[in-house]
């Protein structure tokens, strides 16, 4: 392709993104989910963590699951209080606790802390880091859950991760993304490692 041809095309690939981008001025607070096998939902959320911080926006974040765990996510959060509050309320995964009532009562804290976060427009994002699990195995009951990301804030984000997501949540949302396994160094043996997995 010559000089001129790519300019001419580059030329028309923008008018069309002009006149795309001409239509799109709305703003509102989003749902926006992360679900699905593949390893990045959380990550992705923190990834929106910060820029919310980038720009001076509070950020309110519950862990549903991590709960005693050193991560690096909350070592970093950690060092903006006037910008991000994080609630690190789980014990860990099921078969960790073995304790479904133990369970349910660290779900019913984190969605507690949730529901109060929801509620407060001071918050610009919320994340339900992990919520996705809770809600699989019913250890807090999906419809406060809906009705609280439905009564929030008008353009506060709400970013809800894990597997599994339910079918109405994703169907509430307005961006799901579903992280798909390809390949993982565990499978090859690899533990989890400090600034990749936590």
């Amino acid at each position: 392709m010559t000089d001129d041809a790519h300019a001419e095309k580059m030329r028309r690939i923008k008018a069309a993104r002009a006149r795309m981008m001409a239509g799109k001025s709305g703003e509102k607070g989003l749902l926006i989910v992360h679900t699905g096998k593949g390893k990045g939902k959380s990550s992705s959320a923190f990834g929106m963590a910060m820029r919310c911080l980038g720009h001076g926006l509070r950020v309110g974040i519950v862990q549903f699951v991590k709960g005693a765990w050193d991560t690096g996510e909350a070592r970093f959060l950690a060092r903006f209080p006037e910008l991000c509050e994080i609630k690190t309320l789980g014990e860990g995964f099921t078969w960790e606790t073995q304790d479904r009532a133990r369970d349910e009562a660290a779900a019913a804290r984190a969605w507690a802390e949730s529901a109060r976060m929801l509620a407060d427009p001071a918050y610009a994002m919320v994340i339900l880091d992990e919520i996705n699990i809770a809600l699989r195995y019913e250890q807090i009951p999906l419809g406060p859950v809906l009705d609280a990301i439905s009564a929030r804030p008008a353009m506060q984000h709400v970013v809800a991760t894990g597997r599994n997501a339910a079918a109405e949540l994703i169907e509430m949302a307005d961006l799901v993304t579903e992280m798909t396994l390809v390949k993982h160094p565990f499978r090859d043996g690899v533990k989890a490692q400090k600034g990749v997995e936590f």
